[in-house]
């Protein structure tokens, strides 16, 4: 344990921005902006889970494709981040943070067969990319449609990982 280290709880802060969005739907924009941050953060850190602890004759092809979608997963974090600070806001994007906001359950630290573990990156990802589908909705209800096309981007990329991981639980 760190002395002197004081615990916080993420602000809610904000800074002057030209951004012409009403303050109000901003707010709202930046509360999903960071909620996906820490998902996105979440889902890095899992990913980088199953990259590290695969095992098996699929070892190698895995090893590569997990680390490949973290590498994407850490693309979205920054884009997520920098779209709530380019609002106005403030990112919530700790480790510590994320962890207490993420959505997505935890990972299982009992599995050890290959297919387990793209089934648990997938059951993640899946979770992931269909709540940032919802996102783009909502963005356009509150008629933001530069974080609508991040969250249009960011569900296509990871749409097309998904696809990656769940071939290999199909026959």
């Amino acid at each position: 344990m760190m002395c002197g280290m004081p615990t916080t709880k993420p602000a809610t802060r904000s800074f002057t921005t030209s951004v012409d969005l009403p303050a109000a739907d901003r707010a709202k924009v930046i509360k999903l902006l960071n909620q996906h941050l820490a998902d996105a953060s979440d889902f890095w850190s899992q990913a980088k889970q199953a990259h590290w602890n695969v095992k098996g004759p699929d070892f190698w092809q895995l090893h590569k494709l997990f680390d490949e979608v973290a590498g994407e997963a850490a693309g979205w974090i920054d884009e997520f981040a920098e779209r709530v600070t380019a609002l106005g806001g403030y990112a919530t994007g700790t480790v510590r943070m994320a962890a207490s906001s993420s959505r997505l359950p935890e990972f299982p630290t009992d599995i050890t067969d290959s297919m387990a573990y793209v089934k648990a990156v997938a059951t993640r990802l899946a979770a992931f990319t269909n709540s940032a589908r919802e996102a783009i909705d909502t963005a356009d209800k509150l008629e933001d449609a530069n974080t609508a096309d991040l969250f249009t981007e960011v569900s296509r990329c990871a749409d097309k990982y998904l696809y990656f991981l769940e071939a290999h639980l199909q026959d």
